[in-house]
């Protein structure tokens, strides 16, 4: 595969290196990909595992045409974008920053927030550290259909990108995809421990909870009827799924857990202003 692009990561973290392992994965070269770490150890385990160019300055690691990625947690976004000297438009710039906004980004980055054209909102979640991720993408007006390719190629090497109309639906991602993996771990931690309460050993019920998750998952992945008609299939009527699905109703689960996920896409808009503040 013969990719065309040179991509350079601010921020060496768990994310950055994910990126940088699926990019590799998919045919990208060591001398396409650097990365910007200040911190000396997390920069030579970069540099150590995945053998590309790290750096202590963003003025060492550019190259013309770079697409930038700041991949840092929300609370260092601020600080890295102004730490980026990144020119405005002279490269796409990538954020996976949840909450961050791209006006908060664009006054960080310096001059006036509509300098800058060339940037993309994306919030990728942690099952893309094993290349199972799933990331929502958002794009200024400006950003070209090529350059949107790119940033589908970059956050695509560790899984599924989806691109996203609106930026205010980003805390709506955020709420499903980026926080959905730990209400999926939760459900795993209260399966298995019912089957604790159950009688079973502990081992056993971790691994029954797990495969069953993740062979449901798969199941629904592959098949063209929707979840909704998957369950269906597995309630028989008068049978042990529906005795355990009309406890679910009787308890109201469905209208617990929408109130729960808008409270974590409340939480990220939130976290979006106070973090946007100057």
């Amino acid at each position: 595969m013969n990719v065309a692009m040179n991509v350079v990561f601010i921020g060496g973290g768990n994310m950055a290196d994910a990126l940088i392992g699926g990019l590799l994965k998919n045919g990208f070269s060591t001398s396409q990909l650097r990365a910007i770490e200040v911190n000396g150890d997390a920069r030579r385990r970069l540099a150590d595992k995945h053998r590309v160019e790290c750096f202590d300055a963003p003025q060492k690691a550019y190259r013309p045409g770079d697409v930038i990625v700041l991949a840092v947690k929300p609370q260092q976004m601020k600080e890295a974008a102004r730490f980026s000297s990144v020119k405005p438009n002279a490269n796409l710039v990538i954020s996976i920053a949840a909450g961050i906004t791209l006006t908060s980004l664009a006054r960080w980055l310096g001059g006036p927030s509509f300098a800058y054209t060339k940037l993309v909102r994306a919030m990728p979640n942690t099952p893309a550290l094993v290349g199972a991720g799933v990331t929502g993408l958002y794009a200024l007006a400006g950003v070209s259909g090529a350059e949107k390719r790119q940033a589908e190629t970059i956050l695509g090497a560790v899984g599924t990108t989806v691109w996203i109309p609106e930026e205010s639906l980003m805390d709506a991602v955020t709420a499903i995809s980026g926080s959905g993996p730990a209400y999926v771990f939760w459900f795993i931690e209260q399966l298995a421990a019912a089957g604790e309460s159950l009688g079973l050993n502990r081992e056993t019920s971790r691994t029954l909870a797990i495969e069953t998750v993740l062979g449901s998952a798969k199941l629904a992945a592959q098949s063209a009827d929707s979840p909704a008609v998957l369950r269906e299939r597995v309630t028989s009527k008068g049978g042990t799924t529906e005795a355990a699905l009309k406890a679910f109703e009787e308890q109201k689960l469905a209208e617990r857990f929408l109130r729960a996920v808008e409270a974590a896409r409340d939480r990220g808009a939130e976290l979006g202003t106070l973090l946007g503040k100057e």
